[in-house]
């Protein structure tokens, strides 16, 4: 049943890229945009309006304000990262903790193992093993927002009941590389179903 739940989300892959000015100064993105990675020392960049200036995150340069939408991300080699998407308005300068109420949806991993859905309260998540790519879909209209283990073709989290009022932008987290434990990027992944592979091989 998941693989068929994890087919009809496919369908409403976006193309997604990073957008370098909402990047973190100490954020590496890759050319393409699909690609960051936390360096060791910040860039000299405008602290323009859209730029976090204390915490390493980035936002997809797409904005979502109705209909269906999703992307998946690659996190293998990572002992943290933070994954989902954030309204418009979030606090993009100081340290705001990640919750629906102060606009993020997400879900993180720290220490390697620790997962969690970032709701309010924080919801302990049972991983393991953990994904090495996540899919996330996010329903504007229904204000649904589905976070999925891609090859296991399994539900992590869902937010439901959620009220959007305002554009969403994908929102991703590196976390810091410490000392290069956590060095590996967060890949934005082109999207390819699963179920079509399947069928192929059979």
């Amino acid at each position: 049943m998941m693989e068929a739940e994890m087919k009809r989300v496919q369908q409403f892959a976006v193309d997604v890229t990073l957008d370098p000015d909402a990047a973190h100064p100490n954020l590496i993105l890759s050319d393409d945009g699909k690609q960051v990675y936390c360096g060791d020392k910040a860039k000299k960049l405008p602290d323009n309006p859209e730029r976090f200036s204390l915490c390493v995150n980035v936002l997809g340069r797409q904005s979502f304000s109705s209909g269906r939408f999703y992307f998946e991300v690659q996190v293998k080699g990572k002992t943290d990262w933070d994954l989902g998407v954030a309204r418009e308005s979030v606090d993009r300068k100081g340290t705001i903790p990640l919750s629906p109420k102060n606009g993020f949806w997400t879900i993180w991993l720290r220490n390697g193992s620790e997962y969690k859905a970032l709701a309010g309260p924080p919801v302990r998540l049972h991983l393991h093993p953990g994904p090495q790519k996540v899919g996330v879909f996010v329903d504007y209209d229904q204000g649904l927002v589905s976070f999925y283990d891609v090859d296991a073709a399994a539900l992590i989290y869902s937010f439901t009941g959620c009220c959007f009022k305002e554009k969403l932008y994908p929102y991703f987290s590196p976390d810091l590389n410490d000392g290069g434990k956590n060095s590996a990027p967060l890949i934005i992944c082109p999207v390819i179903s699963l179920i079509k592979d399947l069928v192929k091989i059979s």
